[in-house]
């Protein structure tokens, strides 16, 4: 072999690539792995570059339903208590406690409800409608639930008193026993009531009243009962005046809770 074919031969050898620096598509070398940022990646994100590794791409693309649910975008995280689930105001006072009037407004229900069944009601509606349950730093939405919360109250309050039930029913079928001059005015209970106030202001001990109270529980009861009767079978006027003997009655009661010997006794009507 001449010289100069020599030469080229060796030229030729220095000039081949290593077969380490580029192996072959069928080596068992391990393919790159993604970069760990790449899976916190939100779908949202502003990166618009094409990633420089084929391999890496394709790994990020090929990614498993489940781990890559943390990819997708979040869902609105919903309030503690969303207001829908708040107990909102029906049409009367009577609809808003179902249990103890299963059917609405007297006389489709009875008029004197179980009053054991009707605070816990009470107390179920407060513990969804309570402000405390839905703090929320919207103000609007605070004043909302004082609202539904107070009204709540308004509404136990009124039907778990008798006369106070009454008064709202009847307002119902437009009498209010409170306007002065709706109601006939009945002068033989006007004289029971003065005889039982000078009763009270004459006693001289607790023995004196106890008595006294115990007449006139008797008393509200009899009217309850004839107040329940006229209700149930739609005597309104009647229902009326019975509304009015029970408020007399109660405020007597109260005179007498409030009894101090030689103190006169202030009625309320």
């Amino acid at each position: 072999m001449s010289m100069k074919c020599r030469n080229i031969l060796l030229t030729t050898r220095r000039l081949r690539p290593s077969a380490t620096l580029h192996p072959s598509p069928s080596s068992s070398a391990q393919q790159p792995t993604p970069l760990p940022y790449l899976s916190t990646l939100h779908p949202h994100s502003n990166i618009t570059s094409k990633p420089r590794f084929s391999s890496t791409v394709t790994a990020y693309s090929t990614l498993q339903p489940r781990q890559a649910s943390h990819l997708q975008p979040h869902p609105p995280q919903p309030s503690a208590q969303p207001l829908s689930q708040v107990p909102t105001l029906p049409q009367t006072y009577f609809h808003l406690f179902p249990l103890s009037f299963p059917h609405g407004s007297p006389p489709a229900s009875n008029f004197t409800p179980d009053l054991r069944t009707l605070r816990s009601e009470y107390l179920r509606l407060q513990a969804v409608a309570h402000p405390d349950r839905h703090h929320t730093p919207t103000s609007t939405s605070n004043t909302t639930q004082d609202s539904i919360s107070a009204n709540i109250n308004t509404a136990y309050k009124t039907l778990q008193s008798p006369l106070l039930r009454a008064q709202y029913l009847l307002l119902q079928h437009g009498i209010d026993v409170q306007e002065e001059g709706v109601m006939e005015e009945d002068k033989e209970l006007l004289m029971e009531v003065l005889e039982a106030r000078e009763e009270i202001e004459e006693a001289e001990s607790e023995p004196e009243i106890e008595e006294l109270k115990v007449v006139n529980n008797e008393r509200v009861e009899q009217c309850v009962k004839e107040l329940e009767r006229a209700v149930g079978e739609s005597r309104w006027q009647e229902a009326g005046r019975m509304a009015v003997r029970l408020r007399y009655w109660m405020n007597i009661g109260e005179g007498l809770e409030g009894w101090e010997k030689g103190k006169p006794v202030v009625l309320v009507h």
